[in-house]
């Protein structure tokens, strides 16, 4: 069977089985769009508070935003109460968003200290109730993201992912990382391959997935449905490209050129100053710009200069002027 093919989840039909992971203060509309670009087969939001759209807080309207060019979306909320989840799903439902995941994976203390996200791992009861909840509130697929377990003591995503089955969720996505470990140590993928074989709803393995190769190991070790791609794909929005010509004709296209870096950059820099405005576009972009330099020339010195970067033409200026010494020799 082809490892690269298209995925259903629920009515949702996605042209491939590649994905990016939603994650916070990364995956955002100017971001999703160059990955959707690149060839990724569904873009996931940045989470959003279930209770902050409850409470109409000015902030979220930007993290809901979702543009024309980025379909499939799937827009991932979190919360630890099942009304409130349902409610807001069903009060945001007519946004263009195709799939709705419920996140059950995020690591971060003041989340978890709130009960929600990954700490929904220790609450198996609580999470099916949620996902049913929610299921019945709206017509468009509900998906959820959970970790392997809260710690190494507490290894349950098998019971969770039958959990999510049962409650109507048409996927799951399995981080092969407990909470503990944050995002520290090697993925267990053999978590994802026991989820596998325990539920018939598509299963989408994450962590670890840098290379083609990873994919292809990934799904001979799992047997897992799709690819979901996270820290690889931080500053390299051409993963999901590289990988589809990777399976499309078997050669490695080259790693992109300073310049192809470049351009791909200040793209995204002005995307991001036209979304986010001036003062914080410039600010977020310089987190990506590290990113897209690592492992280029010089790449430790320039992050340095990256920081003091204040407006578009100074963050031009300085890349111009590196390019012109990290051309290829």
């Amino acid at each position: 069977m082809d490892i690269i093919r298209p995925l259903q989840i629920g009515n949702v039909t996605l042209e491939n089985n590649l994905i990016l992971a939603p994650m916070a203060g990364v995956s955002d509309l100017p971001f999703r769009l160059l990955c959707r670009e690149q060839g990724a087969g569904l873009v996931c939001m940045e989470m959003v508070s279930a209770k902050a759209i409850l409470y109409g807080n000015r902030n979220t309207e930007e993290l809901l935003t979702i543009d024309p060019g980025e379909h499939p979306v799937s827009l991932q909320l979190f919360g630890s109460d099942p009304d409130i989840i349902s409610e807001m799903a069903k009060q945001i439902e007519e946004r263009p968003f195709d799939i709705l995941d419920i996140n059950m994976g995020c690591p971060v203390p003041k989340i978890v200290g709130n009960g929600d996200g990954s700490a929904l791992m220790k609450n198996p009861v609580l999470a099916g109730k949620i996902i049913e909840k929610t299921v019945r509130a709206i017509d468009k697929p509900v998906t959820v993201k959970i970790r392997k377990g809260f710690d190494d003591a507490h290894v349950n995503a098998v019971e969770m992912a039958h959990i999510a089955e049962e409650s109507g969720a048409a996927a799951v996505a399995v981080h092969g990382r407990t909470r503990e470990q944050f995002y520290s140590g090697k993925a267990d993928w053999e978590i994802i391959c026991a989820v596998k074989e325990a539920v018939s709803i598509p299963v989408i393995g994450n962590g670890d997935i840098n290379t083609a190769q990873d994919v292809a190991a990934m799904a001979e070790q799992t047997g897992c449905d799709g690819f979901m791609i996270a820290r690889g794909a931080e500053g390299n929005p051409w993963i999901f490209a590289q990988i589809l010509h990777y399976f499309k004709t078997g050669e490695m296209l080259p790693k992109p050129t300073f310049a192809e870096v470049t351009d791909m950059l200040l793209r995204h820099a002005r995307m991001q100053l036209a979304f986010k405005g001036d003062y914080t576009g410039i600010r977020e972009i310089r987190k990506h710009a590290a990113w897209y330099t690592a492992g280029y020339r010089n790449s430790s010195k320039l992050r340095g200069r990256i920081n003091e970067v204040e407006t578009y033409e100074q963050l031009e200026a300085l890349f111009r002027e590196v390019q012109s010494y990290n051309e290829e020799i």
